[in-house]
């Protein structure tokens, strides 16, 4: 009697049940009051995961998929189960905030793979899959500059043992940290691996690490990020945290597959700096004016333009903060969400919640405030300025140039010209530009062109200064302080256009950037030029780090060789001709 083989028809029928299971959740989660998620297209936490045993998640139907503060991130099949609800008891009496999330029995398997990763990763000695934070500790405090950080990285560069790679990672990290370097690139190529850190917004070569630790670091960065390790072809993201010296590191990484191996970025985020005060964004009065009085709107679309790194997102989080208050409900959909504000509910997009699909659910949960991370598509945008019209106060963020830019990009979109004026409040221009290192900036009298570019761009300031000759202005020295670099922080340069009734007119009849600035000038806020040139004049910065991020109106196009402060960028030609802004 002949035999069949069923596997495949086993195999698609699991994969309906899954499929009618996972639309069942959905549907259900809204109905119980929570929140649906699918733990497959989430960053899951490793951390969080073993913060309950295996065998009391499984049991219990449940998994911590996340984790920060005193918060925990929930997902769970059942919240009526009585052993989910007594493993929520006894996480609750360890006065523990939970965040529940309804999820299905696929998601729970998935999340439950990390037990196993984590296992295997404990079960390795100390040196081999794990940081030691104590030794990052002990790093910082011998590493002040990048040439400290070099010293050590060539001397763990002769080991030849099983430290070798451990160590070159919590080198890593302790030379971020120390430095405040934002993000660490490892990029392979033919011959080496270049190590690169961005200080202040600009990309700086550390060191070429070999090739012959290179792997041994990707994978073990991969499995502290919780990502596949024998995936090498595809792009993957991860993450994980770390406490050093009373502060909690958490690290976004990035991996992408290239020619010469796969290239990982590190984004380190520290919450406990993140203040998200209105002072610290660097506003100048009229824009603090002008921004109080949009944010004490009931509804409304307020956007960010700039690019990449130009500190769009902090300035909305800012936002936030300054809206949140007790009778408020504020949602918001981020790719990813970078920092965790209380009392905000924040969610994550994913394969099966987009920013269109997550953006018309949170419309359904009776939020006040919204935030978008991005409009990127004509269907996010027409639902953004729905909510906007119909009682929401809604912030996001645009990817233009400038300000103006923001009108006719919407359009492009697809957004009818006609309904912007009754959904938009104000559309913000910004970029970050680096502040001079008060130890070493050293003064210099303004040369000819300079002098007249200073007294040329803030004779048109809305509030015109009298500008006394000869001007003093500012430039990069050097110094331990600020790691040689000349500079040690960084602050905003800002622009607007308010949505007036002579703006909406100008839109909808000829939406042309010149003709849109033309509208907005009686409303007397200063452009990104006026306001990084009074910054400068301010010796808060320098023309040549103003001019690295935005364009200046000079009367005759410079050289290198018209001024002596042009040649502040060629004391460190290796690394400031390698970088790249984003």
């Amino acid at each position: 009697m002949p035999k069949f083989d069923d596997t495949s028809l086993n195999t698609k029928i699991d994969d309906l049940r899954r499929s009618e299971e996972e639309k069942l959740i959905k549907a259900l989660a809204p109905q119980y009051g929570y929140t649906y998620i699918d733990l497959n297209s989430y960053t899951i936490n490793p951390e969080a995961v073993i913060q309950i045993p295996e065998a009391e998640a499984k049991e219990a139907n449940m998994v911590i998929f996340d984790s920060t503060f005193n918060t925990l991130s929930i997902a769970v099949k059942n919240p009526n189960d009585p052993k989910t609800q007594q493993a929520f008891e006894k996480m609750q009496s360890d006065r523990i905030d939970i965040q529940l999330y309804m999820c299905s029995t696929a998601s729970l398997e998935h999340a439950w793979e990390r037990y196993a990763d984590m296992v295997n990763a404990s079960a390795k000695k100390r040196g081999v899959f794990d940081i030691d934070t104590e030794d990052i500790a002990n790093f910082i405090k011998n590493i002040k500059t990048i040439d400290d950080l070099v010293t050590q990285l060539k001397g763990v560069g002769t080991i030849n043992n099983a430290r070798r790679a451990s160590e070159t990672i919590e080198l890593m990290f302790a030379g971020a940290v120390s430095m405040d370097a934002s993000d660490i690139h490892i990029e392979p190529e033919a011959k080496v691996v270049r190590l690169r850190y961005r200080l202040d917004g600009v990309l700086h070569d550390i060191y070429d690490i070999d090739n012959y630790i290179y792997g041994r670091i990707m994978s073990r960065l991969k499995l502290l990020a919780g990502m596949t390790l024998n995936k090498n072809q595809g792009a993957q993201d991860g993450r994980f945290t770390f406490n050093i010296i009373e502060r909690e590191i958490e690290v976004r990484a990035s991996v992408i597959p290239g020619a010469s191996g796969e290239s990982i970025v590190m984004r380190l985020l520290d919450p406990s700096v993140a203040s998200f005060k209105m002072e610290n964004i660097d506003l100048n009065p009229i824009m603090k004016k002008v921004i109080d009085l949009e944010l004490k709107k009931p509804n409304g679309l307020v956007i960010t333009t700039g690019p990449t790194g130009s500190g769009k997102t902090t300035a909305l989080y800012t936002f936030l903060k300054e809206t949140h208050n007790e009778g408020v409900k504020i949602i918001t959909i981020e790719n990813p969400v970078e920092y965790k504000l209380d009392g905000i509910v924040q969610t994550q997009t994913g394969s099966d919640y987009t920013f269109s699909s997550g953006l018309r659910a949170i419309l359904r949960q009776d939020p006040d405030i919204i935030m978008v991370g991005e409009i990127r598509d004509e269907e996010v945008a027409a639902t953004a300025i729905h909510a906007a019209q119909t009682g929401h106060l809604v912030f996001s963020t645009l990817h233009t140039n400038s300000a103006v830019g923001g009108f006719p990009r919407l359009i492009d979109l697809g957004v009818d010209p006609r309904i912007l004026g009754s959904a938009i409040n104000i559309i913000i221009g910004q970029r970050l530009i680096r502040r001079l290192c008060e130890s070493c900036k050293i003064a210099y009298e303004a040369s000819g062109e300079e002098l007249e570019l200073v007294k040329n761009v803030l004779a048109s300031h809305p509030e015109p200064q009298i500008i006394p000759e000869p001007v003093t202005l500012y430039k990069a020295g050097g110094c331990p302080e600020c790691g040689g670099s000349g500079f040690k922080g960084r602050m905003g340069i800002f622009e607007a256009i308010q949505m007036t009734d002579e703006v909406e007119e100008v839109v909808i009849r000829d939406p042309r950037e010149h003709a849109i600035i033309e509208a907005a000038q009686p409303q007397g806020i200063p452009n990104m030029v006026e306001d990084g040139v009074e910054k400068v004049s301010r010796g808060i910065s320098s023309l040549v780090e103003l001019e690295r991020v935005i364009e200046l109106p000079w009367k005759t196009k410079k050289t290198p060789e018209d001024t002596e402060v042009v040649d502040e960028t060629k004391k460190d030609e290796d690394l400031f001709l390698s970088s790249i802004v984003t």
